[in-house]
């Protein structure tokens, strides 16, 4: 089924995929090699890190064992180094949508607050921000679902796709010739 998208795609003149990251940005690189080093240290300890969108109930869980009520508890593996395992899960989380979706990591190197304001820009033209996603699901606690989340951050992308390649192709269909005559 990717095959034929990714075919459809190139006969309209759209591209195929993006890279990864924007190659300009250093703090975007590190989005996913952070992602892979979160999934391991989470299979680790037990966690499903399968980069499946099941697996951000896994993140909600983590949340929910190492901070409840949005503290940290001091020995858990929230309770050390926490803005950079919140960038881990928020680069684990982005990968996740990346992943079906489509998108490219971007970030302002110069920002002081980079790795918390790195964004992901979805292939059909949304922009979401993980890691603010993971502050605030630290703060605020289950309401804020990362898989929730995750969850309608793919619908819409997909929704938006699929419109996007709907009218595209009726505007290919409308400029070929109509080949079907009406019998007299």
């Amino acid at each position: 089924m990717a095959a034929l998208w990714r075919r459809i795609r190139t006969k309209l003149g759209m591209p195929a995929a993006l890279p990864a990251s924007d190659p300009a940005s250093e703090i975007a690189a590190e989005a996913p090699p952070a992602a892979d080093w979160m999934a391991t240290a989470l299979a680790s300890y037990s966690y499903r890190a399968d980069f499946s969108l099941a697996s951000l109930r896994e993140i909600d869980r983590f949340f929910d064992e190492n901070a409840p009520g949005g503290k940290p508890i001091r020995d858990a593996l929230l309770g050390e180094d926490l803005p950079r395992r919140l960038f881990g899960l928020g680069a684990y989380t982005g990968e996740v949508i990346r992943r079906r979706c489509g998108g490219l990591w971007t970030g302002n190197d110069a920002d002081p607050e980079a790795p918390f304001n790195l964004a992901l820009r979805l292939q059909q033209g949304s922009t979401i921000w993980p890691m603010q996603r993971m502050m605030k699901r630290l703060t605020n606690g289950p309401e804020d679902s990362v898989y929730f989340y995750g969850y309608v951050a793919v619908r819409e992308a997909r929704r938006q796709s699929a419109l996007r390649h709907f009218w595209a192709a009726v505007e290919w269909i409308g400029r070929r010739p109509c080949v079907f005559r009406r019998r007299q």
